[in-house]
């Protein structure tokens, strides 16, 4: 067994980067060393751990099994690590260099990180963030892997796991192009139904959601013609059509100047919308930042 005294960290984080990237000269490049150094160390890896850990592949490394065993252990013992380590220097955004993963639904993403991504760059012109799309199912395992800083979903999809604070209370509004004729007066149920409408599915495919739960207890119905994955189609879909879509308020807001927007004619329900992370980042100084930053953000994003 390689005594821990005997490990060079450098080599671990080095190793975080490579089964990230899966290729050397991308993870050179992340690393700021030199193709030749990076094999060297990825050499002297595998020595110490007596595996392969990256086999070549017909586009970049594949790793092996005992790497992909590894990988998520390694990358909580260097975020515990470097929390550690942060948690006693402060942040300084002018200067600072991180790079921050955020995962979120599409409509957070526009009604909330891109906001969130002017105000970075003004406040800190050298940071980087990756927006990612939030898988329900694995949220809890990437924040405490370190593959996720934060995740903004609903407060009811937040893993038990994190720690939370409430951003805001979400409501639906409908969309409908200028022009359309049941845009010229208030929606009422009777119009609402007998317009073919867009649902957004977020899995993909379906044809009903919490709209048509809400018109069933009322002992009606609606037409579903299109089906999406996103709703950030929906507004070029509405423009062109006679379609109407049920949306996100904040997100309706967003697409005023183009598209009408229109109170829905009965009570679709609200969502609570949270932004999360790993206890284990609850002290870091730039991860405080950051969470300050988003909560500015969505604060702002409710106008």
């Amino acid at each position: 067994m390689t005594k821990l005294s005997r490990i060079d960290l450098n080599l671990l984080v080095s190793l975080d980067v490579l089964l990230t990237e899966r290729n050397v000269t991308h993870a050179a490049r992340r690393l700021s060393l030199s193709q030749p150094a990076l094999s060297a160390q990825l050499k002297q890896l595998r020595a110490m751990l007596g595996d392969p850990l990256l086999l070549p592949a017909a586009r970049g490394m594949t790793p092996t099994a005992r790497a992909l065993e590894l990988q998520g252990p390694l990358r909580a013992t260097l975020a515990t690590l470097g929390s550690l380590v942060a948690e006693d220097q402060p942040f300084d955004p002018a200067s600072a260099r991180d790079t921050f993963h955020i995962a979120a639904t599409d409509s957070v993403q526009a009604a909330v990180c891109v906001p969130l991504v002017a105000r970075l760059r003004a406040r800190a012109p050298g940071v980087r963030v990756a927006l990612l799309p939030a898988d329900g199912g694995r949220l809890g395992e990437q924040l405490a892997s370190g593959e996720l800083d934060l995740a903004l979903v609903t407060a009811a999809a937040m893993p038990p796991s994190v720690k939370t604070l409430p951003l805001f209370e979400e409501t639906f509004l409908c969309l409908l192009r200028r022009g359309h004729p049941a845009a010229a007066r208030p929606l009422d149920l009777d119009t609402f139904c007998s317009l073919d409408h867009v649902l957004v599915s977020p899995t993909g495919g379906g044809f009903s959601g919490v709209v048509d739960e809400v018109l069933d207890k009322l002992g009606r119905s609606r037409r579903v013609v299109a089906s999406l994955a996103s709703f950030l189609l929906a507004p070029e879909l509405v423009a062109q059509t006679e379609l109407i879509c049920t949306v996100p308020a904040r997100l309706a807001r967003r697409w005023q100047d183009r598209l009408a927007v229109m109170a829905a004619p009965c009570e679709v329900g609200a969502f609570s919308m949270a932004m999360g992370w790993h206890p284990r980042a609850h002290g870091d100084p730039a991860q405080r930042w950051l969470r300050e930053q988003v909560a500015a953000s969505a604060l702002g994003a409710s106008g």
